[in-house]
């Protein structure tokens, strides 16, 4: 079950509740919104639908919980529902729920996470002449059409040709309404983004659109002078190259995985009675270590930290990540906020770096089932950066 078909099991719960009696409430809400737990929540997803309910319902949030409670427990998918905190539902799933996720992934491949959420409705964007401005526009139009809606773009005048060669901004946008004029009830405010201090163009598209898109739009690009050589410099305190450091990474395992012969396929990460994994810097993988592993920009992946790398439970992080995405699509979306996409890849890129090392089988020991596994999630992860950076418009090269 994906968080996206949890979100409808727990929405329908709500309307049998309603339909039967069991709840009066006058409206229903549209979505229910459904995340990994926080802290004091457990099992796999949470959702505060109930506190929504509370007040309309004329009941305790508690009280709602427990009701939605019973009925969650008697569909198929949902193992447990606990209430915790003021009126959470945590809700843990049947079986293998991470495998689960990674094979929907891998079904969807990069449009994993999109939706018809917003289908059937236009959304105007008007922008202003400005380069941030518009391919700030182009990069919400992108997330906007992966939630069904139809956005209708306008800006204050002509793109320039350097931001369509360059920045890949489209060529077709009307410039017949005037920056700030409205064309019904509805539309956006004009994006008015802190506009760059510096022409981007010379960052070339992936590095320019990065550079306007990964702030947010109330802050200002650093853009300009020494400022630009942070977006084109290859090392992990430019977050892009992190970004799609890990995605090249996770072709060129699957490259090497075939020629070892074995394929992803999702599963348990871990062999059935080992420890925790750590990586001693030097060799191989061991039951003993110094910490979990970084990127250091300039050689191989070695460990910083404290705590042990564990294939399995380090890894819940990156599947958690990876199962926000949906959530992270919408609200980006919702709030005309691309930098909300593009500091969930940089976290999905970060979250992925410990599990790499652990891939591929070291010297003379077989592929097992749990190499698979971890390959499989490496692959989801990977989709998922190609697909966010798709829809940033910016490109996720196979080999870098």
């Amino acid at each position: 079950m994906t968080p996206v078909e949890l979100s409808r099991t727990v929405l329908h719960a709500v309307r049998r509740a309603v339909d039967e009696g069991e709840l009066a409430v006058a409206v229903l809400p549209e979505r229910v919104v459904v995340a990994p737990p926080g802290p004091g929540g457990c099992g796999d997803y949470a959702t505060n639908v109930a506190l929504q309910l509370a007040r309309p319902a004329g009941q305790p949030a508690p009280a709602v919980a427990e009701l939605l409670c019973t009925r969650l427990l008697r569909t198929d998918g949902i193992s447990d529902v606990v209430v915790t905190g003021p009126g959470f539902l945590n809700i843990s799933l049947d079986g293998d729920a991470d495998g689960r996720l990674v094979r929907d992934i891998l079904r969807a491949g990069p449009r994993y996470g999109h939706s018809d959420s917003l289908a059937g409705q236009t959304v105007e964007l008007h922008a202003a002449h400005d380069a941030r401005a518009v391919v700030l526009m182009d990069a919400v139009a992108r997330v906007l059409r992966s939630q069904g809606a139809r956005p209708r773009l306008t800006c204050a005048g002509p793109p320039e040709d350097a931001w369509v060669r360059i920045l890949g901004v489209p060529s077709d946008i009307p410039s017949d309404i005037p920056a700030g004029t409205g064309t019904g009830t509805g539309t956006d405010a004009p994006l008015r983004p802190v506009p760059a201090p510096a022409d981007p163009t010379p960052l070339g598209r992936d590095a320019a659109r990065w550079a306007l898109l990964h702030p947010a739009p109330h802050d200002r690009p650093h853009i300009g002078d020494s400022q630009s050589e942070q977006h084109l410099a290859q090392r992990e305190t430019n977050p892009l190259f992190r970004v799609r450091y890990a995605h090249a990474r996770t072709r060129a395992l699957l490259r090497n995985a075939a020629d070892l012969g074995f394929t992803p396929e999702p599963g348990p990460l871990t062999p059935e009675g080992d420890g925790p994994l750590t990586f001693d810097g030097d060799g191989p993988l061991t039951s003993e270590g110094d910490g979990p592993l970084t990127f250091d920009g300039d050689g191989p992946l070695t460990p910083e930290g404290d705590g042990p790398l564990t294939a399995d439970g380090d890894a819940q992080g990156l599947i958690q990540l990876l199962a926000d995405h949906p959530r992270v699509l919408a609200a980006t979306a919702a709030h005309r906020a691309p930098d909300r996409l593009a500091r969930h890849l940089v976290a999905v890129a970060d979250a992925l770096a410990p599990l790499l090392p652990s891939v591929l089988p070291l010297g003379d020991e077989k592929p097992s089932a749990a190499h698979r596994a971890r390959l499989a999630l490496a692959e989801a992860a990977g989709t998922v950066l190609a697909g966010g950076l798709s829809l940033l418009g910016i490109d996720a090269p196979e080999h870098l």
